[in-house]
């Protein structure tokens, strides 16, 4: 059953605040899917996640037209993915998916692109618009995330 949490986010500040909680949750093997209409803060959200767990000055640039970017961080390597340009599922075993759900961790923006690639196990952070600077972050984690989210929620998370 999955486990749900709601937060909002009053501005980019709370928005990387809330990465780096959640950077420090990731372990090799894990998904992040993110979600959001376009705008909605999916990149940023994922650059201050990269930043918080490596070099706070790394560049971090969209994946939108490269797809993938990989990031080498210590305990495990990080790939996000922006999959809005693909056109089929199967389109993404291209890119190296089956090797970054195996050994890394994957950052996942338009998820729903991925069809029954989407793993089962899986947290989900969805970014809604609130207002000029503020977001309505969701997180859901699905299969192995719910019992590790409602673990984290429990302690303060």
């Amino acid at each position: 059953m999955p486990h749900t949490l709601t937060l909002d986010l009053a501005d980019e500040q709370a928005t990387a605040d809330l990465a780096a909680r959640l950077g420090r949750l990731l372990r090799p093997g894990d998904i992040v899917a993110l979600s959001g209409d376009l705008g909605a803060g999916k990149s940023a959200f994922a650059r201050h996640l990269i930043r918080s767990l490596g070099d706070a000055e790394e560049e971090v640039p969209s994946p939108t037209f490269t797809l993938v970017q990989t990031y080498d961080l210590p305990g495990f390597p990080l790939w996000h993915f922006d999959l809005y340009r693909l056109t089929e599922p199967d389109e993404v075993l291209e890119l190296g998916w089956e090797e970054v759900i195996h050994e890394g961790v994957a950052l996942v923006e338009w998820p729903v692109r991925l069809g029954a690639l989407l793993p089962a196990d899986r947290l989900e952070l969805d970014l809604a618009i609130t207002g000029p600077d503020s977001r309505r972050a969701t997180l859901t984690g699905h299969g192995a995330w719910a019992p590790r989210l409602a673990t984290a929620i429990g302690k303060g998370f």
